[in-house]
């Protein structure tokens, strides 16, 4: 059992720009005064250099690109409406922003089996929608593949009653709890898990601070510790510069890398890279116009595929 891949299926925006049906809830995205093209040209940019460079150290991206008559501006982050999984299983996730219901296609997974993945079975869980109740992936979602326990931040975006459905399904161990930021002078619900922690094989990266509740806060550290998982504790500063927004993969020869964007990067003190270093090396990028119109960062941008070979 493998908790990282060196496979990633990305998406190339077409129509990136503010997405006005999350903003509701995302309390990371902002408006840039500028026209969408440009945005979407500044964001295509950084995607290609951000593919490039996990290229360059022999990370597998599979890119497939957006559909423009779609007009999915947050196509860009498809970990949210699929994940691959190792036993041939495909999942498929409840959208909140009705918009970002179109993200899904059939074609992005028939691009995997052409690319010589095995897909044996979809587990379908849309049909939640209706019910307007979401589950937005890997987004909300935080597998602990090795030790079979999946971590959930609940939130509008995050029902736990399809969270523990999943963990059923999956057959993993749920891990739930409240991540809340402050807005405005409120304490309101972060929109997914992987803004606030990051799993690796060897450490997590998680805003302590943003699990009001201490008993839920005592209880993921349990869990995270008994997994032999060394603790990088971040701000909630830092994790608006989306420190909390990782993702470790395997490049060439198995060589380890925590990826992230460059304000994470940058965001990072002396010792919280000494920290990670000791685990893998550190690769960023900088995705600042992904960042601020689309709310999520480098991990958000990656589905990790750990499909069979067929």
């Amino acid at each position: 059992m493998r908790q990282i891949t060196n496979t990633i299926l990305m998406i190339r925006p077409v129509a990136f720009r503010m997405n006005e049906e999350t903003a509701v809830n995302n309390y990371f995205q902002e408006e840039l005064d500028l026209k969408n093209g440009e945005v979407n040209t500044q964001a295509q940019n950084e995607f290609d250099v951000f593919v490039r460079k996990l290229r360059d150290v022999g990370v597998n991206v599979i890119v497939e690109n957006d559909v423009l008559e779609d007009d999915t501006p947050d196509s860009i982050f498809p970990n949210n409406w699929v994940s691959f999984h190792r036993n041939g299983t495909v999942g498929l996730y409840p959208m909140f922003a009705e918009n970002r219901r179109r993200e899904r296609r059939e074609s992005t997974i028939n691009r995997l089996e052409a690319e010589g993945f095995k897909i044996e079975n979809i587990v379908d869980y849309t049909a939640a929608e209706e019910e307007d109740v979401f589950l937005e992936g890997t987004g909300s979602i935080l597998m602990d593949r090795v030790n079979q326990k999946a971590y959930c931040a609940l939130s509008p975006r995050a029902h736990e009653s399809l969270f523990i459905e999943f963990c059923e399904d999956f057959e993993c161990d749920p891990v739930v709890f409240t991540a809340n930021q402050t807005v405005k002078g409120q304490r309101l619900p972060i929109y997914h898990t992987n803004v606030m922690m990051a799993l690796a094989e060897n450490f997590a990266v998680i805003c302590l601070d943003t699990i009001d509740d201490k008993h839920e806060r005592k209880n993921v550290l349990k869990h995270l510790k008994e997994n032999g998982k060394e603790v990088v504790n971040i701000t909630e500063a830092q994790m608006h510069q989306f420190a909390g927004n990782m993702l470790q993969v395997r490049g060439a020869e198995g060589k380890k890398y925590m990826v992230m964007s460059l304000a994470a990067h940058k965001s990072l003190t002396p010792e919280q890279v000494a920290q990670i270093e000791k685990h893998c090396e550190i690769l960023s990028s900088d995705l600042e116009t992904i960042e601020t119109c689309g709310g999520g960062s480098a991990r958000c941008m990656m589905a990790e595929v750990f499909l069979p070979k067929a």
